[in-house]
């Protein structure tokens, strides 16, 4: 013997795996424990019963005559009948507050030309709140249909009665005379060139001008373009036409400047002004006769040309006719006297 004490020798050790019952990692021994299935209990039974009264109760409101529609209040419609938007909802008086589908309603006032955005809730116990927002009107555009309210995407929603609202009163006026301006109505929407244009010279005022007018009047038509004009019958600006390139409105400001110096000290004698530009204008005075138009030029009638003289030959010295002698009347005889 050497002293020590001889080691055992090791077993060979089995993978955790391999053996059923202990866990992996662990030396220790676990049953297997087998759950038996759960059955009601008295926490689950007072939750079934919540469930079942929650429904009857749903079922009972729904049913109900407690909770019809009796009531529909519409607000924020300035340009648009409170009819014409009852008349698009339909509710019937019988509607359950609970069943009624809101995101619907809000959907049949989209046709509406005046109505931007609708928003449709619920008051119980009998009302249904219709929350309506509409177009902001900048200008009143006048042609030969109507006058109508204009908003800022040139979009003619809304047609403007006589008085007027007091809302439209406050709005500037554009009078379109152009041949066009026959085909406007509800729907239509205005190019951005011409909207912009009416826009920049309907928010002028005379102070803007240093006139002593009462008002400003607004025109546009087919022969002079935009036109601004001092209320009462005064004088008469000419601004022109308007492209998205060429003549751009940016050229309005300027003009208005142009008007201003034009008027200074002699807005009683000016007549009519022709602003070419926002740097060149001219002015006629106040009672002269305007300018005559330029006569076209009448095309005359070309003259037929005429047969060239053929030359003529050197003239000749032509035969001078002997002059026939005349004859003269020989003496008769004289008679011989008789032996």
């Amino acid at each position: 013997m050497t002293g020590r004490r001889d080691q055992p020798a090791a077993r060979p050790v089995r993978p955790g795996a391999a053996r059923p019952s202990i866990r992996r990692g662990s030396g220790r021994r676990t049953r297997s424990i087998r759950r038996a299935s759960a059955g009601l209990t008295p926490v689950r039974a007072a939750a079934l019963l919540v469930l079942l009264a929650a429904l009857a109760s749903l079922y009972g409101l729904t049913a109900s005559s407690a909770f019809s529609a009796r009531k529909i209040a519409v607000t924020g419609a300035s340009w648009t009948a409170q009819d014409e938007i009852l008349a698009k909802l339909a509710i019937p008086s019988s509607q359950n507050l609970f069943t009624l589908d809101t995101a619907s309603l809000a959907g049949r006032l989209d046709g509406l030309p005046a109505v931007r955005g609708v928003q449709v809730s619920v008051a119980l116990p009998d009302e249904i709140r219709v929350a309506v927002t509409e177009r902001q009107a900048l200008v009143v555009w006048q042609a030969a249909g109507g006058r109508f309210l204009v908003d800022d995407t040139g979009l003619l929603f809304a047609e403007v009665g006589d008085p007027p609202p007091a809302a439209a009163a406050q709005l500037p006026v554009i009078d379109d005379r152009r041949a066009t301006a026959q085909q406007l109505a509800i729907g239509s929407v205005l190019d951005g060139v011409t909207l912009d244009a009416a826009l920049r010279l309907g928010s002028l005022t005379p102070a803007d001008l240093g006139s002593a007018a009462a008002g400003l009047a607004i025109t546009v038509d087919d022969t002079d373009g935009f036109s601004v004009s001092s209320v009462p019958q005064g004088w008469d600006a000419v601004f022109g036409f308007y492209t998205p390139t060429l003549r751009t409105t940016d050229l309005i400001p300027g003009q208005v400047r142009l008007l201003r110096s034009l008027l200074y000290g002699r807005e009683a004698k000016v007549g009519r002004i022709i602003l070419a530009d926002d740097r060149n204008g001219t002015y006629i005075p106040r009672g002269s006769a305007p300018p005559p138009a330029t006569p076209q030029p009448t095309p005359r009638a070309t003259p037929r040309p005429t047969a060239r003289p053929s030359a003529s030959p050197q003239p000749t010295a032509a035969p001078s006719a002997t002059p026939k002698p005349t004859a003269k009347p020989s003496p008769k005889p004289t008679a011989t006297p008789k032996p």
